[in-house]
Formats: structure tokens, C-alpha cells, sequence
């Protein structure tokens, strides 16, 4: 077979479910996997919506042209073939693939910046090079980009170990340095905020506040663990934040969402010499009211998932109590791959959180 289907971004809203080349190993550190499970990510959205022309731009800059993207950065399967050069996995491996790639010698890979790695790693995948969502894949960086799948681990867990997981754990709860006994607010309950909530939860945060508009979302949260939830458009956001802490604010903001309303809420509701964490992808600026926060002490962070505690987080996992099968609230057929994008596209009436393609 030289010919596989695969859902493939053209441009902004042309994204088509066609015959695409079967990846070959380019690269002695490649592998080649037969997918099992992969799924869609708010960032394959935003691609689809033309949030990302420069993924066209740099293809016609390295090659002089453009044939389209695969889509997708996420997802479980079987090894198909390995590179010479590739020694930690072999041909029938069962593996976990992330979103980030990482050459592992370079400058920011041995700082563990896995995600700006110089030696044509980082996320790429999905992106940069085709990516998951086909019935193939090619992996650069094998030996530093794969993970055996355990034979007990829920499959559903194993594709959020790609991103989801990782982005909320590395991004929203280390940046946020959230700590045993801190109160943490979580705005936005999509994917990655709920994430950061099943994540979080390994610390023994005191309180976790979630903050959505879905209601649908809100009720899946308490399920999840959050022991207080607020609706913005029935609430008042900062005056309830404050009832909850004392009048305090909170220990850790985490921003996942990406535009400026859930920034702002972040920037009112911490307290003094404590943190700010950005995990949602901004595409455009926001108010940064430094005449009031300039006194505050606050650690304000931002980042791309480094997914260099994917390996922490499977051991997790394996073991925990903590309800990480929820997040997959739909599951498609890989040849149903274009009504998965239309019930993601139009998540909140289809009460949608993640969905699961399966081959």
C-alpha cells in the first residue's frame, strides 16, 4: 500500500478527508507508526480557521510549494518500521506519541525546552510535517518522542497523555507553582483546563475554582474535582472569587482559554506575590493593567508544553484514582473523521469535551 487517507488542512476552512502518500523514513532517527487512536486538539481548530498561514508561508519558502498539512499532533499505535539509527523501540511496539518532537543534544533540549528545540524538533508535528490524524505517521526523533504503552493503561488516557495532559500538568500547574493547601482557579473548562483540574489534583490544592460559560462543562468539572464552579454569564466572576478566599484571591490564575476576557479575570482574582499561568494560545493582545499589578510581587508565566513530564505523568496514571477517562466524551471511527471535526467544531451543544478516533 503507498496510499493512505488522512485529514488534510489546505487553508483556511479547506481541510479535506482524501488519499494522501504513505510516509517513508527520511531521517535514521525516524519511525514509522500504524495509528490506533488519535483525536482532535482546539489547536487543529484554530489551524483549520486559518489561525496559522504561516504553515503554508514556510512550506512554499522550503520546498517552492504547497501540497497541504496533515493534521494533528496527538495519539497511540503501532511501530510499522524504525530508522538505523532508532534503538529503543522496534517494529510492533505499542507507543505513545507526543506532540513534541526533540533532537535531545541541542542547547534548549539539554535545558528540558523540549518545545524550542534547534535541530528541527519542537512541535512540528501537525504543524511543520504531516501529523496524526492519517492512518501512518512518521515521527522524527523516535527514541526521544515515543513512549511504550503500558498494557494496563486505558487507551483513552494513553492519547491525552500526547498534549492534553502534559500542556495543563507542565504549563498551568508547575508554571503555576501550585502547591498542599493552595486555592487555585481554573478559567476555562475546555481540554487543557481540565487538564490542569486532573493534573492539579496530584498536588492537594485545597480549593479549585472553575470558571466557564458551559454548563454542561461546570457540571463535568465538580465530577472531575473542582470544588467550586462560576458562570460568567450568570455571575459575578470577581465578587464570587472573592466570597470563596476570604477577600483574598487566589494562590494561582490559570488562563486557558486565550482571549482577553479570561486574561482579565486572571490579572483581578490573584492575590499578592503569587502566579499567573498562561496556557491558553492568544491571538491577539490583551490589557495588561501593570499600574495595578506592578506592586503585587506576581510571577506572571507563559509557555508551549515541553512534555518533559509525559513519563511522570503515564507512571501517574497507571496508578491514580483520578476520573482521566472522562475527558473522552465521544469516540468516531477514523472513516467518520469529518463528523468528529463537526461535533468538536461545535463542542458545547454536542457536549463535547474530547473526541477519540479510533482505526
Amino acid at each position: 500500500m503507498t496510499t493512505m487517507k488522512a485529514m488534510t488542512y489546505y487553508g483556511e476552512n479547506d481541510i479535506r478527508f482524501e488519499d494522501r502518500p504513505k510516509p517513508i523514513i527520511i531521517d535514521p532517527t525516524d519511525a514509522i507508526i500504524k495509528m490506533t487512536k488519535t483525536t482532535i486538539c482546539g489547536t487543529d481548530l484554530g489551524i483549520w480557521k486559518g489561525k496559522n498561514p504561516e504553515i503554508e508561508e514556510v512550506a512554499r519558502q522550503k520546498t517552492g510549494q504547497w501540497n497541504g498539512r496533515i493534521l494533528g499532533h496527538e495519539g497511540i499505535g503501532i511501530v510499522e518500521e524504525v530508522g538505523s539509527s532508532v534503538k529503543n523501540f522496534k517494529k510492533g511496539d505499542k507507543v505513545i506519541i507526543s506532540c513534541i518532537s526533540r533532537c535531545g543534544s541541542c542547547e534548549n533540549c539539554q535545558k528540558q525546552l523540549y518545545s524550542h528545540c534547534r535541530q528541527g524538533g519542537g512541535w512540528i508535528m501537525g504543524y511543520m510535517i504531516d501529523g496524526t490524524q492519517a492512518e501512518y505517521v512518521r515521527t522524527p526523533f523516535a527514541d526521544n518522542s515515543l513512549y511504550l504503552l503500558p498494557e494496563g493503561l486505558n487507551t483513552d488516557v494513553a492519547v491525552f497523555l500526547s498534549d492534553a495532559l502534559p500542556t495543563g500538568h507542565e504549563i498551568g500547574i508547575q508554571y503555576g507553582d501550585v502547591k498542599p493547601g493552595d486555592t487555585i482557579a481554573i478559567v476555562g473548562a475546555g481540554p487543557v483546563g481540565m487538564g490542569c483540574l486532573l493534573t492539579g489534583q496530584l498536588y492537594s490544592p485545597a480549593t479549585i475554582i472553575v470558571i466557564d460559560m458551559d454548563d454542561n462543562r461546570l457540571e463535568m468539572a465538580r465530577q472531575m474535582g473542582a470544588t467550586h464552579t462560576i458562570n460568567p454569564s450568570s455571575e459575578d466572576v470577581i465578587e464570587k472569587v472573592m466570597q470563596i478566599t476570604d477577600g483574598r484571591g487566589v494562590d494561582t490564575a490559570i488562563e486557558a482559554v486565550g482571549v482577553p476576557a479570561t486574561w482579565d479575570i486572571c490579572q483581578k482574582i490573584v492575590k499578592e506575590g503569587q502566579n499567573i499561568a498562561v496556557v491558553g494560545v492568544h491571538g491577539q493582545a490583551v490589557n495588561l493593567e501593570l499600574n495595578k499589578l506592578w506592586i503585587k510581587n506576581l510571577k506572571i508565566t507563559t509557555g508551549l508544553v515541553n512534555a518533559n513530564t509525559t513519563g511522570m505523568l503515564l507512571k501517574a496514571c497507571e496508578c491514580s484514582k483520578l476520573p482521566m477517562d472522562k475527558l473522552a466524551t465521544h469516540h468516531f471511527k477514523f472513516s467518520e473523521m469529518e463528523k468528529a471535526y463537526d461535533v468538536f467544531k461545535h463542542a458545547s451543544e454536542n457536549k463535547a469535551m474530547k473526541v477519540v478516533v479510533e482505526y
